[in-house]
């Protein structure tokens, strides 16, 4: 394989993980919205006091982030889309 092959796949699996990586952050905000509304009414009117004062709420709100954004939610994301790449290609070929 060519230096210019092999930079072209890396490219492609670099924004296919991009993609990926949008596409579990975006479900992690839509599955906390609840924990990102305490939070935000929580932060209303304060400056640097939103530091302590919502301490709770930004805690629960990073736990659930975490739950939907990690390594292993993200290796699983990348193991699926393989395995539908595969399909669509075996798919072609039959």
């Amino acid at each position: 394989m060519g230096i210019v092959q092999e930079a072209r796949e890396n490219h492609f699996k670099k924004k296919v993980e991009e993609a990926l990586r949008s596409k579990m952050k975006t479900k992690a905000l839509k599955e906390c919205d609840q924990y990102t509304s305490k939070y935000a009414q929580c932060a209303v009117g304060r400056t640097l006091s939103v530091v302590w004062q919502c301490r709770k709420q930004a805690k629960e709100l990073n736990d659930c982030l975490h739950h939907y954004t990690n390594d292993a939610i993200l290796e699983e994301m990348k193991r699926e889309y393989t395995l539908q790449q595969e399909a669509k290609g075996s798919a072609g070929v039959l």
